[in-house]
């Protein structure tokens, strides 16, 4: 997330921290093809036309997202810098990154069912301010989250 400092990943990077003071799971099932789905979500530049919560992006890593990537957006007035740590096309991206002190971890997974495709996302959030505030923090990756999951489905549905 923001900072002057590159953020590096290791092995595990790729999951969540589950020790982690905050954490949030949110599921939806959404009624497209996987791959509107995926395009939707990995087409970063565009996320402010279906996420009303992020008002730039800019992509310093031209081309399409993979282990490296770097990606610098805005939401809620917070400057945030991603590295992609893990794509497996149509199925698993991880992201993450250093924003006021706080690090955080996104993954998402990408699940054809009957209904449609099941997307799930986790996110973990560690740091000072996490630890001083973690009631309010929690709150936060909660709604940010269930909005994201949303915001994706109804992006997706009406691409397809």
């Amino acid at each position: 997330m923001t900072g002057s400092a590159t953020f590096r990943f290791t092995a595990a990077d790729a999951q969540i921290d589950e020790t982690a003071p905050v954490v949030t799971r949110e599921d939806i099932v959404i009624h497209a093809p996987l791959r509107t789905i995926w395009k939707v979500q990995t087409d970063v530049e565009n996320r402010p036309s279906w996420q009303p919560d992020v008002t730039t992006v800019t992509k310093d890593t031209p081309g399409r997202l993979r282990p490296g990537s770097v990606f610098r957006w805005e939401t809620q007035r917070l400057g945030i810098t991603s590295t992609v740590k893990q794509v497996v096309p149509g199925k698993r991206l991880a992201w993450g990154g250093p924003a006021q002190g706080i690090t955080a971890v996104h993954v998402w997974t990408f699940t054809p069912t009957k209904n449609g495709v099941l997307v799930h996302t986790e996110g973990s959030w560690t740091g000072a301010p996490v630890d001083t505030d973690t009631a309010n923090l929690q709150a936060a990756l909660d709604a940010s989250l269930q909005a994201w999951v949303n915001n994706l489905k109804h992006g997706s549905e009406s691409h397809s």
